[in-house]
């Protein structure tokens, strides 16, 4: 049995990932680094409120099979270009240094579509630059999950998920053929897909992009 360390637990991909990991039979033991105690109670989860500035202080709670990094904001949310970096990029990439150290075996990370280093929208390079720098890290098995705009009941509205939902539900045929890659992804889904892959014994560095998520859930 498998034991797990899971960042952004409380997110709408994360938050459905953790269930999926407590209700599995293949982990013993799920750990969880929140900003906020969760309001979930189960013998297998381990939760630890902490400051993510202070990442390094909790290197011992790394010692798992598998870390999975669900962090993400919003610009929004974040305020600022820089806030936004210290969450889409410090926290995970200073959390996959550790996971590094300790000797993990398996990596998630989830990004989202049109991740590049290079290009000109700030969201998409921010992406792009915490996969390089992860790959950089040379884990024995990488999951690099892009999906694209998430489907799923959040405690705050995000006008983009707002539009996509509305549209996968009164014109869901726009999503074919050239523009099968932007259908929208349940975060239900995502979890899914990210839990199957989880358990594949492989030495991989994989990108699953948004169709791949719906191929795997």
């Amino acid at each position: 049995m498998k034991t797990a360390l899971l960042i952004g637990a409380s997110g709408l991909v994360g938050n459905e990932l953790l269930h999926r990991l407590l209700e599995s039979e293949q982990y013993r033991k799920v750990v969880t680094l929140t900003r906020k105690q969760l309001d979930v109670v189960n013998k297998k989860l381990e939760q630890h409120v902490i400051n993510f500035n202070e990442l390094d202080k909790y290197e011992d709670l790394f010692s798992v099979d598998v870390v999975f990094c669900t962090l993400g904001t919003t610009m929004k949310k974040a305020k600022s270009k820089e806030n936004f970096v210290k969450v889409d990029f410090d926290y995970p990439v200073s959390a996959a240094k550790i996971a590094k150290r300790q000797g993990v075996m398996q990596f998630f990370i989830v990004t989202a579509m049109g991740a590049n280093q290079h290009s000109s929208i700030f969201y998409n390079q921010v992406k792009g630059n915490v996969e390089a720098a992860i790959r950089q890290l040379n884990f024995p098995s990488l999951y690099i999950i892009r999906p694209s705009l998430l489907l799923g009941k959040r405690n705050e509205s995000r006008f983009g998920e707002d539009i996509g939902q509305a549209l996968t539900k009164t014109i869901p045929f726009m999503f074919k053929g050239p523009l099968e890659k932007y259908k929208p992804n349940q975060a239900s889904d995502v979890a899914n897909a990210i839990y199957k892959l989880s358990l594949k014994v492989e030495s991989v560095t994989l990108i699953i992009e948004s169709k791949q998520i719906e191929e795997n859930k």
